[in-house]
């Protein structure tokens, strides 16, 4: 059974930011401290939080997502090229899964 395009790319990007890391001012996490913040429940899958965003902002596409720690809390940065041309940066709650910032780019 072929898997769903938006686990692939979930998947696909959860490989690129274990690869690139995170951006200098954010603390580097590997594979294994995210398995285990997920276990654990102190974050929520990448995949859990792109079909949360897609329900509730259709289209666009997603061109980054990247974890990182910001001001004592794990936070998904998502960028996605909106369908107006503009790109967009979603900052998710990686807890709560809630939308803590949105930037036009």
């Amino acid at each position: 059974m072929p898997s769903h395009p938006h686990r692939r790319a979930a998947l696909s990007l959860l490989a690129a930011l274990l690869a690139h890391g995170t951006p200098a001012s954010a603390e580097k996490r590997d594979y294994a401290d995210i398995r285990r913040l997920q276990s654990s429940g102190e974050i929520l899958s990448l995949e859990t939080i792109i079909a949360r965003h897609r329900r509730q902002h259709p289209g666009g596409q997603l061109l980054e997502a990247e974890l990182e720690q910001e001001r004592g809390r794990y936070v998904y940065d998502l960028k996605i090229l909106d369908d107006d041309g503009v790109v967009r940066e979603f900052e998710y709650d990686a807890r709560s899964g809630e939308l803590w910032s949105l930037e036009r780019k």
